[in-house]
């Protein structure tokens, strides 16, 4: 599972509909729908809220407009509920530039025109949902960067 706080806009049609799946198996982990995946880590900034279903609804919108905006239609009505006041969550650049490298990685091998027309960006702007702050990678993230890449700075 994988839950981006970068902006939607980069991922390629696979990453955006894996995005959107596995946000909403997210969001029934949340509401106690499924046996499986609940202790995922990708979980722990949205259980930790006041109102963790509406933030995750909030996130889902944030993947579902993006989708509109490309011509696909992803079915919002799978999303069970939003946020009544807008949730901002924060998001270190160290986690972002972690989820950058991961996400170009995957962009280079399965869709290279993709990876080269983000080629110039250093750091993607975040998911709607977060705010971004100076910091190291998060404490729940479990993905690693091979060595050459994780010497790069995190603040």
């Amino acid at each position: 599972m994988r839950i981006w706080s970068l902006h939607p806009r980069y991922l390629d049609r696979q990453g955006l509909t894996a995005c959107w799946r596995e946000t909403l198996l997210a969001q029934a982990v949340l509401e106690g729908a499924t046996r499986g995946y609940t202790r995922h880590p990708q979980l722990e900034r949205f259980r930790d809220l006041p109102d963790p279903l509406g933030a995750i609804g909030d996130y889902l919108a944030g993947v579902a407009d993006e989708a509109t905006a490309r011509g696909y239609r992803f079915d919002g009505s799978k999303v069970h509920r939003r946020s009544e006041t807008p949730v901002l969550l924060e998001v270190t650049s160290g986690q972002l530039a972690l989820e950058w490298e991961h996400l170009r990685r995957k962009l280079a091998t399965r869709s290279p025109e993709l990876a080269l027309r983000w080629a110039g960006v250093e750091l993607p702007a975040p998911h709607p949902l977060f705010t971004v702050t100076a910091g190291a990678v998060a404490s729940w993230e479990r993905a690693t960067l091979p060595a050459a890449e994780s010497a790069s700075p995190q603040s």
